[in-house]
């Protein structure tokens, strides 16, 4: 589907694709312990941490340009607790809160588009993650590209018949949108039923099985020791604040 993007860089080929979920999971762990314990003053560290990221993207083989806008998501959010920070005078603190929000985006967003969904999910129930968390997010990833579908077919169907989602009294395009909303939901438990007897049919068990099993290679204990001695030197070395 041309608008997941993030689906589509996760099925790319490079040496960060191939290594184990697992691995990468622990090591951008690493890297926010690393980043929310900096100090709030030592900017050479949030340079550093944020090209760390960068060689991590380039050795994916992700667009730069791509990463770094998605990644600048997160920033409106953490701009409203900057702003009360800034308030009370604290001005370093509110652009290194922005710093380090923006570097830690930089590394959620590279594990979700250097790994498929459903290594990255095995690779956390794996890893102790609640059982009923992955398998909510399971359902949620699966669930999401068949409502997205529907919706764009429901709102492609609409306009051509001369839908008032796009014009006409505020009131009308509300009454549109609520009724189409409705009609959506109703169609998406229509599907969830569908589904869910048809994984009961096919002897679900709780738990969605990969068609393979993943094993730890020497890369990858290579990766994790250059990558833990990266976030934890980057952590206690530049410590001096700017």
């Amino acid at each position: 589907m041309h608008y997941d993007v993030l689906e589509r860089w996760s099925r790319g080929d490079s040496y960060f694709h191939r290594l184990d979920a697992r691995v990468k999971i622990l090591a951008l762990l690493l890297y926010l312990v690393a980043v929310a314990t900096t100090h709030p003053f030592t900017w050479s560290a949030f340079a550093a941490f944020a090209a760390l990221a960068v060689s991590g993207v380039i050795a994916a083989r992700l667009p730069l340009g791509g990463m770094l806008a998605r990644a600048a998501v997160v920033l409106p959010f953490s701009a409203t607790f900057a702003a009360i920070s800034a308030l009370t005078g604290e001005m370093e603190t509110a652009s290194s809160l922005l710093a380090k929000s923006y570097a830690s985006a930089l590394g959620v967003l590279l594990l979700a588009a250097s790994t498929a969904m459903p290594s990255l999910l095995d690779a956390a129930s794996a890893l102790g993650f609640p059982r009923v968390l992955v398998l909510v997010l399971q359902f949620l990833y699966r669930y999401l590209f068949v409502v997205t579908d529907q919706a764009q077919r429901m709102r492609s169907a609409a306009l051509c018949r001369g839908s008032a989602l796009r014009r006409g009294p505020v009131r009308e395009r509300f009454r549109a949108a609520s009724g189409a909303l409705a009609v959506l939901f109703a169609r998406s438990y229509e599907k969830a039923e569908g589904i869910e007897r048809a994984m009961v049919a096919r002897g679900f068990d709780g738990r969605i099985h990969l068609l393979y099993s993943p094993r730890l290679a020497w890369r990858d204990a290579v990766f994790l020791a250059v990558a833990a001695s990266a976030a934890i030197g980057l952590r206690f070395l530049l410590t001096i604040p700017a």
